[in-house]
Order: structure tokens, then sequence, then C-alpha cells
């Protein structure tokens, strides 16, 4: 989906966010702070992780320019309702390590993904993605089926590679950031690339921008060698023919407004077309951060598959 149109001919299903279905029955349990985990999996390689709950496991991935923050809404009423909530950052996003000599590879991101769930004993999750992490959800349901027991992807399709419109779009900020330094030029900036790429804009603010910004913050150097190396990373077995590889239900969201970014109609044809379990919801009013803009629609897809 692009501009919030769908070509003809796509199936899709719809999905009631009904107050009966998002009402809380019972007062909610008490609620710790999530656990933050550097895991290491493989040598200079440490991802950063935050766990919550327990119980049924369900793992966040996020896009290129998200982290564990982006999914602030939706871990905790997860971990009060008795599920696991567990948010994985890639190499190179958020506060995982940025060497610029890695594999950026969706494949090798996957393997990373694979490496965190087994060093956790996390099987059967339910994979929560957004943007370009879908892809890397999907691969891993190809590579490593036990470990994946659904996917939820946000507004992210089938990518080839990391080289998307995202990743062109966080490097024109990189190089601004280079150039005049983290201050009111970057964030205005990104603040309009949110704006542009989302269909309500109210979750948009001063603080939240901030907290967008301060992965730059943490190195900026190597945050701009490891966004050009996720540009140049090239997968060698394409994702596309192994769609039909993916035994679980896939759930794919998108939002209805007019907004840059998302999914190619075309992709999500190809998704309709390959994947058995496949189901299309649309998010009317919300364009691609759903997680920011309705997340409690991200949550009743959750609590739906499961």
């Amino acid at each position: 989906m692009r501009d919030g149109r769908l070509s003809p001919g796509v199936a899709i299903g719809a999905l009631a966010l009904t107050g009966a279905t998002l009402a809380a029955t019972a007062p909610p349990p008490a609620y710790d702070e999530p656990r933050t985990l550097d895991i290491r999996v493989a040598p200079g390689e440490i991802l950063r992780v935050e766990s919550s709950g327990a119980g049924r496991p369900v793992v966040f991935i996020p896009g290129l320019l998200g982290s564990a923050y982006s999914f602030r809404k939706i871990v905790e009423p997860l971990a009060r309702e008795g599920y696991h909530a567990v948010v994985v950052e890639p190499l190179g996003i958020g506060s995982s390590a940025r060497p610029s000599d890695a594999d950026y590879s969706l494949e090798a991101q996957a393997g990373r993904v694979a490496a965190v769930l087994d060093s956790l004993h996390i099987d059967d999750a339910t994979l929560v993605a957004h943007s370009v992490g879908a892809s890397v959800a999907m691969r891993l349901a190809v590579e490593h089926p036990d470990r994946v027991a659904r996917i939820i992807s946000i507004e992210g399709g089938p990518a080839e590679q990391t080289g998307t419109k995202g990743l062109r779009t966080a490097l024109k900020f990189a190089g601004v950031l280079r150039f005049f330094g983290l201050g009111g030029s970057i964030v205005g900036r990104l603040r309009s690339g949110l704006e542009k790429s989302s269909g309500d804009r109210s979750w948009i603010t001063d603080d939240v921008v901030d907290h967008y910004v301060a992965p730059f913050h943490e190195d900026f150097g190597a945050a701009l060698r490891a966004y050009r190396a996720m540009a140049s990373a090239r997968d060698t077995v394409p994702l596309a023919p192994r769609l039909d590889q993916i035994h679980v239900p896939v759930a794919l969201l998108v939002g209805t407004a007019p907004h840059e970014s998302g999914v190619a109609a075309e992709e999500i044809r190809l998704m309709s077309d390959s994947i058995g379990q496949f189901r299309l919801i649309q998010v009317p009013g919300a364009g691609h951060w759903i997680q920011e803009e309705q997340p409690r629609a991200v949550l009743a897809a959750i609590r739906d598959a499961n």
C-alpha cells in the first residue's frame, strides 16, 4: 500500500475493534519495568533486548528508525495480560551494536534474531514486526520454523534488501547530522518525515521525537557507518520464491490514510498469492506507524492471533 491506495483484486479481511474486545475485565496485575539484556550473537555483535512479563512469547522486531521505545504502547499491556513481550533490536538498530564490517543482509539479521530466541529458550513465538523488520520475520519463519508460531506485520512486506526508501531517508537524516549536529535541523527533518508517513500525527510530540533521535546521540559516527553498510548489503537467497514455505498465519496491518512509506500493492498481492494463511487487516485513519497511532489495533491483532 502506498498513499493509502490498494489496487483492485486484493482480498482483505476486517478486524472489529469493538469496545467489548478491548475493554479490561479485571484490574491489571502488577507490572515490572522491562529487563534490558545485551546478548552477544557473534564477535563484536551484541543485540539490545528488552524483556517484559512471562507467559506466551510475543517477539517484536522494529524497523530501521524504530527501537524498543516504538513498541512501548504495546509491551506493557501485553505483559500485564500474561504475555512474555520481548523486543529484539537488530544489529545497527536502536541501542544494538553497530560494527561497520558486519553482514547487514536481512538473512543475517534473521539469523541473529534466531540466536537471541535460542539464548532465551523461546519457541513458537508470535512475531510482531514493523516495516523492513517484517522481512526479517518472514525469513525467520522460513529458515527457523520451530521458532515462529505466527507473524503480525505492521506495514511491512517481503523486502529483498535493507536498502529501502526508509533507509535512504535515514541516511538523508544522517547526512544532516554530520554537517549540522544533533540540533534543531535534524529534529525538524525527522519530525517532518514522521508526519508525512503518519495518518494521525497527534502522537508526534517533542518528547517522542527526542526518543527517536536518541540512538544517533549514542555514537553518530557508528550509526552512519552501519546505515551505509545496510544500504550496500545484499541477500544471497531471495525471499519472494520462498514465501510459500511460510506455513504459519501471517497478518498484515496497513493504514488506510494517505501516507509515505508502507507496503506496495504488488507486495500485498504476492503475499496473498504465496502465503497459505494470509490476512490483510486495514486500520482506518492510520499511516505507517500503526503501533504509535493506533496501538489498540496491534493489540487486538495479537490477542486475536493467540
